[in-house]
């Protein structure tokens, strides 16, 4: 079963137009949380949007698990060109319409791409996974914004956790070595100290004993995440610190 097919469309490029659609209904959506590709919420309401080319067995099992934690869970796939498989999709519909997911075509035939929701899910009366729905929701309110492309993989995905060392990343690259209180006043969140002691991401050297510094490998990171770079220096420079990344 496939949706686009001959076609050079990426999952990427879906992202885009269903992003606009759901924004557009007053949903805050961010890319690429806990595995999801989108995740959009309105008030309480949790919908995930999963981004594939075609459509497989491994997407329609991968979207009834996020049934476990979601409310609405649909799938989002290219329009195909030719409708002359009509009774295929009806099928396909048919089959979605039975385990309770939604589908999402785009049409990339006109300039603006056209977001088409074929199929809405009804909202299920399953008992959901309580602690991945908290943990997702956690990592929605703890982003600063969607920083990520629904359905890359070209650089490390920017979770909460990562914002918080690149913001003190930056704090260093701006201020140099500083030690946990000053990385507090400037802002750094409450997991700072948790976040310097690990170092999952090697950017972080201790020259003296509670004084921290960034390394090579972790201005690297700040080139590599600029446009987040650039607003933590802005949010660093409404501090009153005077700002240097990329000097």
């Amino acid at each position: 079963m496939a949706a686009g097919e001959g076609t050079k469309l990426r999952e990427t490029d879906l992202y885009g137009p269903v992003h606009d659609y759901l924004v557009a209904r007053g949903y805050t959506v961010r890319s690429e949380v806990k595995d999801c590709d989108i995740v959009a919420t309105r008030g309480d309401e949790l919908v995930v949007v999963e981004l594939k080319r075609s459509l497989s067995l491994d997407l329609v099992l991968q979207a009834t698990q996020r049934q476990r934690m979601a409310d609405l869970v649909y799938v989002a796939l290219p329009k195909p060109d030719l409708w002359t498989e009509r009774a295929r999709w009806r099928r396909v519909e048919h089959l979605l319409r039975r385990l309770e997911l939604g589908l999402i075509l785009v049409s990339f035939a006109t300039a603006v791409p056209v977001v088409d929701v074929a199929l809405h899910p009804q909202p299920l009366p399953l008992r959901r996974n309580t602690r991945r729905r908290r943990a997702v929701l956690a990592e929605v309110a703890g982003r600063s914004g969607d920083h990520n492309l629904g359905g890359s993989t070209r650089r490390g995905i920017v979770t909460a956790y990562r914002e918080q060392a690149i913001y003190i990343a930056c704090c260093l690259d701006v201020h140099g070595p500083l030690g946990l209180e000053r990385l507090l006043e400037l802002g750094a969140g409450a997991k700072t100290q948790a976040i310097l002691r690990r170092n999952v991401y090697g950017w972080f050297e201790r020259p003296e004993p509670g004084v921290y510094s960034l390394n090579a490998k972790g201005r690297q990171a700040l080139s590599d995440y600029a446009d987040l770079s650039a607003q933590f220096r802005a949010a660093l420079q409404g501090r009153g610190v005077a700002a240097s990344l990329g000097d």
